[in-house]
């Protein structure tokens, strides 16, 4: 992830901020639209999900320019969604419920720039959370 990709996570998630229960819904529908399976993972409130879903992109797209700050914290995070039942597998389908949603939102202003800065963020916090799960298993 380059200098410029961490510039564009960190403006096109603080102009997101505002829209965060209506990201973390869209998420979470198409998630289980690509594979209705992961249904059976959450057991709790989706609304909670969903404001722990963004409390963490939070954290994490704040940390990337810092990155020493969030990998353990990360990496810790992919230890516990083990124990949920997650599969390596699921990361791709997470990523591109993240994208589709990201573009959904953004509409035009979700560029192809914009699109790969948020795909590189992803496929370097996903691959510290698989790390995790490496470990834990």
């Amino acid at each position: 992830m380059n200098s410029q990709q961490l510039e564009t996570v960190q403006r096109t998630f603080a102009m997101a901020a505002p829209m965060a229960d209506q990201i973390a819904d869209r998420f979470y529908q198409r998630l289980f639209v690509l594979d209705p399976s992961l249904r059976r993972l959450f057991h709790g409130d989706m609304q909670q999900q969903g404001g722990k879903l963004m409390t963490v992109l939070a954290f994490a797209v704040a940390g990337l320019s810092k990155p020493e700050t969030i990998l353990e914290p990360v990496r810790r995070l992919g230890e516990r969604h083990v124990h949920y039942g997650v599969q390596a597998s699921h990361y791709a389908t997470v990523g591109e419920a993240l994208l589709w949603t990201l573009g959904e939102v953004f509409g035009p202003a979700f560029t192809a720039d914009v699109r790969d800065a948020w795909a590189a963020a992803y496929g370097l916090l996903a691959g510290v959370m698989q790390e995790g799960e490496r470990m834990a298993a």
